[in-house]
């Protein structure tokens, strides 16, 4: 029988002493010596080791939902329920001390430990097939640059960047990983390990079904993507990499967009399907099934799940995102689930209402996995974890997507002033969902295609306002509906304020606060995030 990915995860976490590390302080030193220096010594322990890479992907401080909520700081979402920290972080008063901030950035740093440790360990393996030690030296890299990319734009300023250490650097292991001087140069150290990644690692293709979700060519070039687009915000000539790149990803990574399901709408909604999970629209995603992955869907579930499944009731959308939706954009109503909408729930069909949401919507894109099973029993429904306390389904969680590449590259070549050249990726875009062609785009028209396209995803409407320097959109007040009678899907309601004008100042809070207490053990070492002394 063909091990799994979850079951090399599991047997990783039981049998190996890989996934040992303190969490105190930013942990890159290789800890565990003496249960790994005798580890590198067959392709079965690099495989061990390479699993235990995708761990915190399915942690809920990670892609499960901490991480979530900076990007809930944007004007395309609210809380939800009240969660002091969480609303600390949405009016940008942290402290630095929440935990959706701390746990993820430890949770983060560990991922670039184990990345090092089998950076560190491979040259030294023997008994391991050249395929086996390229594919995981392939993985280690791309892993440490993802997890050192997500800190960098949460945490990195352009006038002090986050702390980082490799086995390659002098000093490594005998010193607190030095912070680096700027974002910049995270930015620059980034793609350095993503070139790695993708010259080492093998085309998604290549793998069979007991390995999807591992780390490819495509995956890598998508967060050189990304990192260069994000860099740019301070080095203009970064976007110069960018088209190219995107056309790679096309061409040799045989991404494209999901189409040819009938129509536009349902082109898009085929998107967000368990059938779709791995289909030519996947780049990166976490992996999930009904024991583990990404718990979000239940997240962003009504709270309780209308008595049939435990919904957590977060993440809900605002007025203001519905409208930026062109009126014949089938694009909303797969986005978005508002009162008196249909949809099917565990086999039956329902109007939406809720008693919980505070804008009167829901996130309705990964709603597919809570349609299946007969009336409206969950333990009917084989594709959710019966635990609704760790609310996983079969549904992947994008976090990157073909779309997002072609969205990349129309803001590089409108940013490289060739905006005629972007005309095509964006009515691709368009295109597919059923809509018309634009003429040659803008960069609002480039605002609004990513906003409509990429709604309620992993992909930081909150980082797109700061990089484009629309700080009055961060802070304009927020709406939503409050309907008479919440629990009747056809209530009228009235538009209402649900959360008040912000305060976003860019002198500030142009990056998160470190955790006062990490500064502290740095015995000096560590400097605040610039604007939070």
């Amino acid at each position: 029988m063909k091990k799994t990915l979850y079951h090399i995860i599991s047997l990783t976490l039981l049998l190996t002493g890989l996934s040992a590390c303190t969490k105190d302080w930013v942990d890159t030193k290789p800890n565990g010596e003496p249960t790994t220096a005798f580890f590198w010594q067959s392709d079965e322990d690099l495989e061990k080791a390479a699993a235990s890479l995708y761990v915190p992907m399915r942690y809920e401080s990670t892609w499960g939902r901490d991480l979530f909520w900076i990007q809930v700081a944007s004007d395309d979402l609210v809380v939800g329920r009240v969660k002091a920290e969480a609303e600390n972080i949405k009016n940008f008063i942290p402290s630095g001390r929440e935990g959706y901030l701390t746990t993820a950035w430890n949770d983060l740093y560990w991922l670039i430990n184990k990345s090092n440790q089998i950076i560190e360990g491979i040259p030294n393996a023997v008994n391991v097939s050249e395929s086996v030690r390229d594919r995981t030296l392939g993985e280690a890299y791309f892993m440490r640059g993802f997890a050192h990319f997500w800190i960098a734009y949460i945490w990195g300023h352009e006038d002090q960047g986050v702390p980082f250490d490799g086995p390659e650097f002098e000093g490594y292991g005998d010193r607190i990983p030095p912070q680096l001087a700027s974002v910049k140069d995270n930015y620059a150290q980034i793609v350095q390990d993503l070139e790695k990644a993708a010259e080492l690692l093998p085309f998604f293709e290549t793998y069979d079904a007991a390995n999807r979700g591992r780390a490819h060519k495509a995956a890598a070039w998508a967060y050189m993507v990304k990192a260069y687009a994000y860099w740019a915000d301070y080095d203009q000539t970064k976007w110069e990499p960018v088209p190219a790149l995107c056309d790679k990803i096309r061409d040799e990574g045989n991404r494209g967009l999901v189409t040819g399901m009938g129509s536009g709408e349902q082109n898009y909604r085929a998107v967000f399907t368990i059938a779709q999970n791995w289909g030519p629209e996947y780049i990166w995603s976490v992996t999930s099934g009904v024991q583990g992955g990404s718990e979000f869907p239940g997240v962003i579930l009504e709270n309780k799940g209308w008595g049939i499944y435990n919904g957590w009731g977060y993440f809900q959308p605002t007025e203001e995102l519905y409208q930026e939706y062109e009126a014949n954009d089938p694009r909303r109503e797969v986005t978005i689930l508002k009162f008196n909408d249909k949809f099917t729930y565990f086999g039956v069909e329902r109007s939406y209402f809720s008693t919980n949401s505070l804008s009167g919507f829901q996130i309705n894109k990964y709603m597919e996995p809570y349609s299946y099973g007969s009336d409206e029993d969950a333990g009917s429904n084989p594709n959710i974890n019966p635990n609704g306390d760790y609310p996983t389904t079969r549904l992947n969680l994008p976090l990157i997507r073909y779309a997002e590449i072609l969205l990349f590259k129309a803001e590089a070549l409108i940013n490289l002033n060739r905006a005629g050249e972007a005309t095509a990726p964006l009515n691709e875009i368009r295109n597919r969902a059923g809509l018309g062609n634009i003429g040659v785009p803008t960069l609002e028209d480039l605002k609004h295609e990513r906003r409509v396209e990429l709604g309620c995803e992993w992909t930081d409407r909150l980082q797109d306002l700061k990089r484009w320097g629309d700080y009055d959109k961060i802070n304009a007040p927020l709406h939503g509906r409050s309907h008479s009678n919440s629990t009747d899907p056809a209530s009228p309601y009235t538009i209402k304020e649900i959360w008040p004008r912000r305060s976003f100042d860019p002198a500030r809070h142009m990056a998160w606060p470190i955790n006062p207490d990490e500064i502290s053990r740095s015995n000096g070492k560590y400097n605040q995030t610039p604007g939070w002394n």
